[in-house]
C-alpha cells in the first residue's frame, strides 16, 4: 500500500481544519485550543497549537495523510517538523481576508524552502460575497501562471476533493517523471 503525506498550511483562520474534517475517514486528530487574545478571537474562539491530522483512503493501494499546521506565527516551529516526509503540499488562503495574502506567500515561499515538492494553492471561502476573484488573487499573491490556484470552499466535500486530486495529480506526474 501506498501513503502519501500531504500538508495543509496557510494563515491563522484560513480554513485548514475544516478542510480536513470535511474529507478525513477518521476523527480528526486537532490539537486546538480557546484563543484568549481579543484581536484573533473576533475571527474564531479557537486556534490549532500543534497539528491536525485526518486520512483518506482513496483505494487498496493508497491511503492519504493530511497534517494540518498551526496558523500562528507562535507556533510556526511546528512547520519544519510536519513537512518533514510530505510529498506535496496545499496553502489555504482566506479569500475574503486580502490582509492574510502577504502572510500566505511568504508561508508558501518558506514551505517551499523545506521540501521542493508539488504544491497548489486553494483559494477557500470562495462562496462568501466579499470573495475576490481568482486572477485577482494571483496577481496580489504575485503567483506564477503554472501555480495551481484552485478555487474552494473547505466545508464542501466536492471542492475539497477536488483540491486534493490537483496535488495528487502533481505528486503522481512528479514520481513518474523524477522530479524532471
Amino acid at each position: 500500500m501506498q501513503t502519501v503525506k500531504m500538508v495543509v498550511t496557510g494563515p491563522f483562520a484560513s480554513g485548514k481544519t475544516k478542510f480536513i474534517g470535511s474529507v478525513s475517514e477518521i476523527d480528526v486528530v486537532a490539537t486546538e485550543r480557546k484563543i484568549s487574545g481579543a484581536g484573533e478571537k473576533e475571527i474564531k474562539d479557537a486556534t490549532t497549537v500543534a497539528m491536525d491530522f485526518g486520512r483518506i483512503t482513496v483505494d487498496e493501494d493508497l491511503v492519504l495523510y493530511l497534517f494540518g499546521t498551526p496558523g500562528q506565527k507562535r507556533f510556526d516551529f511546528m512547520w519544519e517538523i510536519l513537512s518533514e516526509g510530505m510529498l506535496g503540499f496545499i496553502v489555504m488562503i482566506d479569500s475574503s481576508r486580502p490582509e492574510t495574502f502577504r502572510e500566505a506567500r511568504s508561508i508558501l515561499q518558506t514551505f517551499r524552502a523545506y521540501a521542493p515538492t508539488p504544491y497548489v494553492v486553494a483559494a477557500n471561502k470562495q462562496d462568501v460575497e466579499d470573495a475576490w476573484e481568482i486572477e485577482d488573487m494571483r496577481n496580489a499573491l504575485r503567483l506564477d501562471p503554472m501555480v495551481k490556484l484552485l478555487p474552494c470552499v473547505a466545508t464542501d466535500l466536492k471542492s475539497v476533493k477536488s483540491v486534493l486530486l490537483e496535488l495528487l495529480y502533481s505528486i503522481l506526474t512528479e514520481m513518474e517523471t523524477g522530479g524532471e
